[in-house]
């Protein structure tokens, strides 16, 4: 099936007007698109300039007819109000899913992780494989945010040169607890129990990621050792979850978020001689995070950058 796309772009007072006129034509429904401005790195944007008012109508024996139809309703409402021509457009069908997914490979981390996308089988099989099913949470392993943090906590399980997990627990042990504050997708605290953790608090404000996380952890064969909730740093600390700190706190979250944790307790989720990962942030923004975590008595630790992001371990 193939699809003709119907646009015009419109000031935002006559953007609901066009979008009726198309609507009576376009039985899948009528998108508006238009540009956002950013005050700050917290803003979650304000809508401005120009909107453009989209319709697909189905290319069909009655096409020329329907296309007859909208161009006289937009004539009759260029009578009230001046209306731009239509611009049309040729779109061929597919499956937009199966398509996307072909752009999707795996990913490797550091020395034994690979992000595994959850249809394909592992290329690498010493290496320990998170698949992840990318659904509205973030992190799918894409992002240098979320390799940066990755990385820094692959480190967290190893012990002069080997795998904690291998060393018996009389000579060391890796964080057997750990806590992902903004969990997003699971994807962290999923690495975390197969590096070797016996159990994951992860927990997030919004309950969709809650849900993502779940799912993502059923992919991976992970269960009850697992811990999710709806939440953030205060919900911890009040005692609404099993544990309330661990020697490992992850936390992969924009940097204003990140200082504004830190005024909430972040640092007091970490066990004394435990360790914090810190990414989400700019370049620019990492000194701020760094004095923020310094104040609340963490000492800085290693620092890695990728393209303009930042990701920091901090330890108490």
């Amino acid at each position: 099936m193939n699809w003709l796309e119907i646009s015009l772009t419109v000031d935002g007072e006559l953007a609901e007007s066009v979008a009726d006129v198309l609507a009576r034509f376009a039985p899948n429904g009528v998108m508006t698109e238009q540009g956002v401005r950013f005050v700050n790195d917290e803003d979650e944007g304000t809508a401005t300039g120009p909107i453009t008012v989209r319709a697909y109508l189905e290319v069909n024996d009655q096409l020329e007819e329907t296309r007859q139809k909208i161009e006289e309703s937009l004539y009759y409402l260029g009578m009230i109000t001046p209306v731009p021509t239509p611009t049309y457009k040729q779109i061929a069908d597919q499956n937009w899913m199966e398509a996307w997914k072909q752009h999707y490979k795996p990913i490797l981390i550091g020395e034994r992780l690979l992000i595994l996308p959850a249809w394909l089988e592992s290329p690498d099989p010493k290496r320990i494989p998170i698949k992840i099913d990318p659904g509205m949470a973030f992190g799918t392993g894409t992002h240098p945010t979320t390799q940066l943090c990755l990385e820094l906590m692959e480190k967290s399980f190893v012990f002069n040169g080997e795998w904690k997990m291998e060393i018996p627990a009389s000579i060391n042990h890796p964080p057997l607890t750990v806590i992902d504050v903004g969990c997003g997708s699971g994807i962290l605290s999923i690495a975390a129990l197969k590096l070797g953790a016996e159990k994951v608090l992860g927990v997030d404000i919004d309950i969709e990621s809650v849900k993502n996380s779940r799912e993502n952890a059923d992919v991976n064969e992970v269960g009850e050792e697992l811990l999710l909730g709806q939440g953030s740093v205060a919900e911890v600390l009040a005692g609404q979850f099993e544990f309330k700190s661990a020697p490992l706190v992850v936390a992969n979250i924009l940097a204003p978020v990140l200082i504004r944790l830190f005024d909430a307790g972040l640092a007091d989720l970490i066990q004394p001689n435990g360790e914090i990962i810190l990414s989400g942030i700019l370049d620019h923004q990492a000194e701020n995070v760094i004095e923020a975590g310094q104040a609340r008595g963490l000492k800085r630790g290693e620092i890695r950058r990728m393209k303009d992001w930042v990701a920091i371990s901090m330890l108490r």
